[in-house]
């Protein structure tokens, strides 16, 4: 049990932790053990995801005062909170990790100023990362130069075969 002092700590830092972070997504995690949540926090962290188990009724109360307020709705029965600055990654960890454990339920979240729900946090997840997007389109402009390259690369050939030096009709030959 907390006592004031401990509530009023908890709920300040869970105020700043909701008004700071990029993205917050809610879930249930009821029937998963303790080796299964320190799995998912150990994926988690080395993304600096924090994944959090609350209170739910001190929860509610730090939530009044931010963006999240809307996500008041969610915390009800067992729950916890992951809080990132990476959207992407923490709804692709927390995707990925309740397709192999059903007791994990993602409910719903906030990316941004965005409001999601079960579905837009499985969209999210499908989203190709910052450094995938940059990746192809690295690609996608690296393409048509390299195209240009081999192009020009295969008319010099064909023009140095046709030099004085290794033309058929050289009359210098005779």
């Amino acid at each position: 049990m907390m006592n004031k002092e401990q509530k009023k700590n908890y709920i300040a830092k869970m105020t700043s932790q909701f008004e700071n972070s990029e993205a917050v997504l809610v879930t249930h995690y009821q029937g998963l053990n303790m080796s299964q949540l320190d799995e998912l926090r150990v994926k988690m962290r080395v993304h600096g995801i924090q994944f959090k188990i609350t209170k739910n009724r001190i929860t509610k109360i730090a939530l009044e005062k931010t963006k999240c307020k809307v996500l008041s709705n969610l915390f009800t029965g067992p729950t916890a909170v992951a809080f990132s600055d990476d959207a992407i990654m923490s709804a692709r960890i927390l995707s990925k990790f309740a397709k192999g454990n059903d007791n994990l339920k993602l409910l719903g979240g906030i990316m941004g100023t965005d409001v999601l729900d079960q579905t837009g946090v499985q969209n999210v997840a499908n989203l190709p990362t910052l450094d995938e997007a940059r990746a192809k389109i690295v690609g996608i402009l690296a393409t048509p130069a390299s195209k240009i390259v081999s192009i020009l690369l295969a008319r010099s050939e064909k023009m140095s075969s046709l030099t004085p030096e290794n033309s058929e009709n050289n009359p210098k030959e005779v």
